[in-house]
């Protein structure tokens, strides 16, 4: 029998311990999966080259305020802006109020739209036939698969903000990663059917020269707008999409707690089920040390069997979080302001994790296992 197998054997000698054990590691798992996938995506994600690019300026007081369409070319006049474009959330009702028919509707300039969403990809006959047509919307192409939209079909939103039915046509359909889940209309068909939001932008996006001109400008767009009726918070995408994860409250400290409380739980079940698996074997250990291992052989052995299973619990407790990630991800009720994927790096950290959280938990026990003298090991009852 090799010392692989003979590890192996002894992680698993009492079956339903070792398998309630590897399943409480699992869920442990799981949990830190999960709470590392959403701090990577919310935190540490920069997303696509182009976003570093681009920035968001809305009514300092709050997004329900809109701002004067006029601040348009007043921004489009500072050192390093290349294009602006307003950026409407119309809301609306699609079909009905169920969340499967949910998804972000926004107005927008269809003539400069591409020139700061060049991460979006879309054929340029839709472009111009999106451009001609006041009525013509585009379409994520996730959404296109999702409710079987074809070019030229029509779309009908009724409005709940804005008090008008929008009649839209599907003139072009575009490709982004990650999928936004959004479509684009003219906003000039909401400034035509409602008098009271002609002239007016929920917000506008900016595409920067450089990622460096993002601050200037940032700074360049609120101190213009400081002293008027209406001033303007500007930011990068990156910190606008991190104020709606802000709106659930501290969130950093919340996973912070809830990874620190999973490895501690962990660590308590990895390290009673050893705690009792060693006990049980004193006699063993006396009988190894007859055969001819020594302290160093028997503490490897113990210590093996714990990080195995400690192991298998993390290989199903990750596998389980990135089956859950990418069900949640690809469910059509799913919108998320930030890419939500377990990637490699996360594999890594959580099998580390549990691989130091196995070690940990046997190191004492082990210890002290490994330290048995041969006689006392044998007059052992228990």
């Amino acid at each position: 029998m090799t010392l692989t197998r003979f590890v192996t054997k002894n992680a698993f000698r009492n079956k339903r311990r070792s398998i309630l054990t590897v399943l409480s590691i699992a869920f442990s798992l799981l949990l830190l999966t999960l709470m590392m996938t959403i701090w990577r995506g919310a935190y540490l994600d920069e997303g696509s080259a182009e976003s570093a690019e681009r920035l968001v300026v809305r009514h300092r007081v709050s997004l329900t305020f809109n701002l004067p369409g006029y601040y348009r070319e007043k921004i489009r006049a500072i050192p390093g802006v290349v294009a602006v474009i307003p950026v409407t959330w119309f809301n609306g009702v699609y079909k009905d109020q169920k969340p499967e028919n949910f998804f972000a509707r926004f107005g927008t300039d269809p003539d400069e739209f591409f020139k700061v969403y060049r991460d979006a990809q879309m054929p340029t006959d839709q472009i111009a036939a999106w451009r001609r047509d006041r009525q013509g919307v585009i379409v994520d192409d996730y959404l296109a698969n999702k409710y079987g939209w074809k070019l030229g079909d029509r779309m009908v939103v009724v409005g709940d903000i804005y008090p008008v039915t929008l009649e839209l046509n599907v003139r072009g359909i575009f490709h982004s990663n990650p999928d936004n889940k959004s479509v684009y209309f003219n906003s000039k068909y909401v400034e035509e059917a409602v008098s009271w939001f002609k002239g007016q932008a929920g917000s506008f996006s900016i595409l920067a020269a450089t990622p460096a001109d993002v601050s200037k400008i940032t700074t360049a767009v609120d101190d213009m707008f400081r002293n008027s009726p209406q001033p303007t918070k500007s930011e990068s995408e990156k910190a606008f999409g991190l104020e709606f994860v802000a709106m659930y409250g501290n969130v950093k400290a919340f996973i912070l707690s809830i990874c620190s409380a999973v490895v501690f739980a962990t660590l308590l079940v990895s390290a009673n089920t050893m705690a009792m698996s060693i006990r049980e074997r004193t006699r063993e250990v006396a009988v190894l040390k007859t055969l001819g291992f020594t302290k160093r052989g028997v503490l490897g052995l113990f210590v093996s069997e714990a990080v195995a299973l400690s192991l298998a619990g993390g290989v199903i407790g990750v596998g389980m979080g990135w089956l859950m990630i990418y069900g949640l991800t690809h469910s059509k009720q799913f919108i998320s302001f930030f890419p939500l994927k377990v990637t490699a790096d996360i594999w890594l950290v959580a099998m580390l994790t549990s691989g130091v959280v196995g070690l940990l938990s046997a190191a004492l026990p082990s210890y002290h296992a490994s330290q048995v003298n041969i006689v006392d090991g044998l007059r052992h009852i228990g």
